[in-house]
């Protein structure tokens, strides 16, 4: 019998609306007991104090690339649950934009089956169009049967209305989002950065905000008309938030979702050294291709703006976006890199960012990765609650660290934060019987 205490934790669980010290018994992969404000008396089990940290159901991803199958050299399967599980997830969703795309039944089926065995929960998103490619539709309700959580074409859009509209009209009759990627084509052209007074000065071609908004508007539109369920992805213009607040008042059926690298990084970053107290550029020595990601890192009134959907809840959940490359597509001149940021494992301290500064809670930033994108796209997911299975992550939100390749556990080492500190560490990651423990937690393990 596996027995685990997890003793004076600050629980923090927005299912339950807890947020107080207390010990967690973990017995067999399930939680046995919560005890609020007093120990518990336990025999024969290990245990770890917690004073000073922070347990909260384990996170929910509902948008990260593994890249397999096709192209494994820049992740799989395995090594993205493994990134997961050392950022706190248990629960992701797989994007279709493999090699094959995840297209038909067979392959959403190979993806779940593929995914045993890594003591998470990976959830197959399907692919809108055969192939991407956005013509030809893909036989929504097979996959459905076969596990499709959702359906999406990210990374490309879908720029056929008609196409987009049908793919709507059966996310109402299937009960499942369609995750739509934003960008019009014809305005973002060959850029590779946000258009804006960065981009000038350091003479690259732009990405208008006006890309990303107007295929916003066209796909709440068709939401709005076909009743089906529309997930926009990766938030990242002040137009784009004020769209979706919109569309909630007046009845459309939206959800949203931001990342942590467009709530938290400006398009300053794409040139190199910063000023960590103005977020003002230093030298434009290097373009950071770490920090080349679609849609682009925007000027510093869009992320205010996107904080602001998060903390009025215009903004449901908060997502990665983990993109994974390797380092020869990042190692290169910058408009020729592969846009992608690397970001399973740095979503914490970056989310924590907002805690410190006052934006939001901690019971809001746990909800934000945890109840709202499980109810966003109809996910199972449990609380901290005797008789559940054990899906927890415990966290010390200041513990400091540096990040280096090394520290990252997913094949893509692609992050802008490199070399660089951040505060907020997932210490364990526990997924039934699965357990996921960093170094630092050891000193704190006791048996009894």
């Amino acid at each position: 019998m596996s027995r685990l205490l997890l003793s004076g934790a600050r629980i923090v669980c927005p299912y339950t609306s807890i947020d107080s010290t207390g010990d967690v018994l973990i017995e067999d992969g399930r939680v046995a007991a919560v005890c609020i404000g007093k120990s518990l008396d336990v025999d024969q089990a290990e245990s770890v104090d917690c004073k000073g940290l922070v347990l909260s159901p384990a996170f929910v991803d509902v948008h990260v690339h593994l890249r397999e199958p096709g192209e494994e050299h820049k992740e799989t399967i395995a090594s993205g649950a493994s990134a997961a599980l050392a950022g706190g997830f248990t629960t992701i969703c797989a994007m279709p934009n493999t090699n094959p795309a995840i297209d038909n039944s067979r392959l959403v089926r190979w993806v779940v089956d593929r995914a045993n065995g890594t003591g998470i929960r990976v959830l197959p998103i399907g692919a809108i169009t055969i192939a991407r490619q956005g013509k030809v539709p893909v036989d929504y309700e097979a996959m459905v049967k076969a596990g499709a959580v959702a359906f999406s074409d990210d990374g490309s859009p879908v720029m056929n209305s008609r196409m987009m509209r049908l793919a709507l009209l059966y996310s109402r009759t299937l009960g499942v989002p369609i995750s739509s990627h934003c960008e019009d084509t014809e305005l973002s052209a060959n850029g590779c950065m946000h258009d804006g007074a960065v981009s000038a000065r350091l003479g690259l071609p732009g990405i208008p905000a006006s890309a990303e908004e107007a295929m916003i508007y066209r796909d709440l539109s068709l939401a709005a008309e076909t009743g089906g369920h529309i997930h926009i992805a990766h938030v990242s213009t002040s137009g784009g938030v004020e769209a979706i607040r919109h569309a909630k008042k007046i009845g459309v059926r939206v959800t949203a979702e931001a990342t942590p690298h467009h709530f938290t990084f400006t398009d300053e970053w794409v040139a190199g050294w910063r000023d960590s107290s103005t977020d003002r550029c230093l030298s434009i020595s290097a373009y950071d291709t770490n920090a080349k990601v679609n849609p682009p890192l925007r000027s510093r009134e869009h992320v205010e703006a996107v904080i602001d959907g998060l903390v009025d809840g215009t903004i449901d959940a908060i997502a990665t976006d983990h993109a994974p490359h390797s380092v020869l597509e990042k190692d290169c001149p910058f408009e020729e890199a592969a846009f992608g940021i690397s970001g399973l494992e740095t979503a914490l301290p970056l989310s924590l960012e907002l805690v410190r500064t006052g934006r939001i809670s901690m019971m809001k930033m746990v909800s934000l990765l945890t109840i709202s994108p499980a109810k966003a796209f109809g996910i199972d997911h449990w609380g901290i609650e005797e008789g559940r299975d054990a899906n927890l992550v415990l966290f010390d939100p200041n513990l400091k660290w540096t990040v280096t390749p090394s520290a990252l556990l997913s094949k893509g080492k692609n992050t802008p934060l490199i070399g660089r500190q951040v505060m907020g560490r997932v210490l364990m990651t526990i997924s039934g019987n699965k357990r996921y423990v960093r170094e630092e937690l050891k000193a704190k393990w006791k048996q009894h």
